[in-house]
């Protein structure tokens, strides 16, 4: 919900270490309602509602730059915060103090859904993760031909030996409408292990039916950390309301013959009326985490307000 927006000209100066010719602010949250049960071996329904609160700052320099800034507070804490300089024809750059997401990160699962994924609730399922990193450059191109590149750089911390890198590209052929295929890969120095993670995915989109596959690997200087997975979607808008969807999920430790393979799958749907939006989640993770019958059953249901 937008709370306020004001535009200033003549406090730019002192907002913001740039030269605007309007400075926009804003604030925006929302209103949910969750209820949810993850399958534990320890009863936990539970009721839930959203906390964050998104304050973001919009101005456009003399020469034409967008300088976009937002902080967001989630449950009281500063959770994220980044700042973003655009133009309409090379790209833009942005720079996450906190919470910022590689270019593997932001695609790492990219599969049609309708709300949850299929591992959503169970607490450390296998996967390819990119990394979020704090003190971030990330760099996303124009559009070329149906083509956009997307590049991240983290530099080395307490948690990173060196620094990491992580690239993305998506192609949506002109020729092919509705189609878009992608590749990431990801190098995350760490302190103990090296890890180079990579993922491709391809989507279809076909009147009201999106259909997409990804697949991922992660390959550790530790052989039996390496990780391989596989997943598919597919959603079916019924109507301008009515979204279901149905997504599968496997991961394997192909080195490791103790774990078991993680299988997971879930069935979601969503409901929009006006400002009011409903949605469900029902879910299956076998041997969680690659460890024998450690198997979860989970569902959830959100209902949020826009204003």
């Amino acid at each position: 919900m937008n709370i306020k927006k004001i535009g200033v000209s003549a406090l730019a100066g002192s907002l913001m270490a740039f030269s605007a010719n309007a400075l926009e602010m804003s604030v925006s949250g929302g209103a949910s309602i969750t209820f949810s049960d993850y399958g534990a071996d320890v009863t936990n329904n539970s009721w839930s509602m959203g906390d964050g609160i998104t304050l973001t700052a919009t101005g456009e320099t003399d020469g034409g730059l967008t300088i976009t800034t937002t902080h967001v507070l989630d449950g009281g804490i500063n959770d994220d915060m980044t700042v973003a300089i655009s133009t309409d024809g090379m790209g833009t750059i942005t720079f996450a103090g906190l919470g910022g997401s590689s270019a593997l990160g932001a695609v790492d699962d990219v599969m049609p859904t309708a709300y949850e994924e299929p591992w959503f609730g169970v607490t450390s399922p296998t996967k390819v993760d990119g990394n979020a990193g704090n003190n971030q450059f990330t760099y996303t191109s124009p559009t070329v031909g149906g083509a956009t590149l997307t590049a991240s750089y983290t530099q080395a911390d307490t948690t990173r030996i060196n620094s990491q890198t992580s690239w993305a590209i998506a192609f949506s052929p002109e020729a092919v409408d509705g189609l878009t295929v992608g590749y990431a890969i990801q190098e995350d120095d760490g302190a103990a292990t090296v890890v180079d993670d990579s993922t491709m995915y391809v989507k279809y989109v076909y009147g009201s039916i999106t259909a997409g596959y990804q697949k991922s690997e992660g390959d550790s200087t530790t052989d039996s950390a390496d990780v391989e997975t596989e997943g598919f979607g597919i959603s079916y808008a019924v109507s301008d309301e009515i979204s279901v969807s149905y997504g599968s999920h496997t991961a394997e430790t192909p080195n490791n013959t103790s774990d078991k393979d993680q299988e997971a799958s879930a069935v979601s749907a969503s409901y929009v009326s006006g400002g009011m939006t409903i949605k469900a989640s029902v879910g299956s993770v076998d041997n969680v985490g690659g460890t024998d019958a450690t198997d979860r059953d989970t569902y959830e249901i959100s209902m949020s307000f826009a204003f």
